[in-house]
């Protein structure tokens, strides 16, 4: 994908796609990290005269929708719309639709320099569905795309696949660097590498781990994906049980792999407030009625040993409940061992991981 410095986007409609999935309470933004991220990208197509158009998803609307929720109190993206007016300071225009005339119009009224804002991506069906209809009906806004969006990348969906088919697409500032600072740790990174894998979305990372077995000295597991892990291992970790879908997937990694280190004590409780009682214990010795929200000492000990080796460091996911300070132990020292790893290269991606280095303030600790 190219770069934005090699276009000239004066009076061109910019369709650009961020990740504006942000945890918000009561129609308060909690974090605008991955907000403040596009800004830089923002500003220059607003310097270069262009008319924006923003595009994003919050949340998994879809899910909920059943339920009898309101979608719009709970997924609309006009908080987003606010904290960009009082990041910008500039008024940050906001269409309560996707597609269709009235947000034709809506467009067609913008000038140079303007911005818009369309409601969350993912009210459409077709979004998620990478329905190419509803890739063209985006792309009947827009005259160039641009993507701000690497943590979705991955994704199979309309605004993220189909829809930088159908017109001259580029690459924003932070997504240029996230792609050079990840090609470095995939083509080309300092030895050791250490991978640290953990948080609950397990599907999205097994195409790393299959990566990084390659290309790595070791990964660390922790979080939801370590139990899942050590339960096809045949060790008994407490509930949940995961989906099927995701135990088979696992099961075609090379789990036995020496490179692959896993929890050998962790803190159980019945509960996620831990108010009940929490206990530190061996995986093997959770009882069925407990769960598993953090690792131990001893993992914390031996991984931290692990990592003061590298000269790579590669972070995705936290290693428990870090939200509950009772369960953040893990997550916290071990993000203090590799910002004092001083020598090593350290990268950190999704996120849970973010705000987790956020909170225990390490993120610039990392390259």
């Amino acid at each position: 994908m190219n770069s934005i410095r090699d276009y000239n986007f004066q009076g061109k409609r910019v369709l650009l796609r961020c990740d504006f999935n942000v945890p918000i309470k009561n129609g308060e933004i909690l974090d605008d990290f991955r907000i403040k991220r596009t800004l830089p990208t923002i500003s220059y197509l607003k310097k270069q005269g262009a008319k924006i158009i923003l595009l994003s998803h919050l949340g998994r609307p879809q899910k909920f929708s059943a339920s009898g929720k309101s979608l719009l109190q709970e997924f609309s993206l006009a908080p987003i719309a606010k904290k960009l007016e009082e990041l910008l300071k500039e008024k940050v225009k906001f269409s309560k639709k996707i597609v269709g005339r009235r947000v034709k119009k809506e467009v067609k009224k913008l000038k140079a320099g303007e911005i818009l804002l369309l409601e969350n991506l993912r009210f459409e069906k077709g979004e998620e569905e990478n329905d190419e209809k509803f890739a063209k009906a985006l792309a009947e806004l827009g005259d160039v795309y641009v993507s701000e969006a690497f943590s979705v990348c991955h994704r199979s969906h309309a605004s993220i696949v189909s829809l930088p088919k159908l017109l001259p697409h580029f690459a924003g500032f932070e997504l240029e660097k996230e792609i050079e600072v990840l090609s470095q740790v995939i083509q080309n990174p300092p030895s050791p590498l250490v991978v640290i894998i953990g948080g609950v979305k397990i599907d999205t990372k097994i195409k790393i781990i299959e990566k990084f077995l390659e290309i790595a000295d070791h990964l660390l597991f922790g979080g939801q994906i370590a139990n899942v892990i050590l339960r096809i291992k045949g060790i008994c970790v407490g509930k949940p049980w995961p989906k099927e879908e995701i135990v088979e997937k696992l099961k075609k990694i090379e789990l036995t792999n020496p490179k692959i280190h896993l929890p050998v004590d962790v803190l159980a409780s019945p509960d996620e407030n831990g108010e009940i009682y929490i206990r530190e214990t061996g995986p093997g010795s959770v009882r069925t009625d407990e769960e598993i929200f953090d690792i131990g000492k001893e993992t914390i000990q031996s991984f931290g040993e692990i990592i003061k080796s590298a000269k790579s460091v590669f972070w995705s996911g936290p290693l428990g409940l870090f939200e509950n300070d009772k369960f953040a132990k893990g997550t916290k020292e071990i993000g203090e061992i590799i910002a004092k790893n001083y020598e090593a290269f350290k990268v950190a991606g999704g996120g849970a991981t973010i705000l987790a280095l956020k909170k225990f303030d390490f993120l610039d600790k990392f390259s």
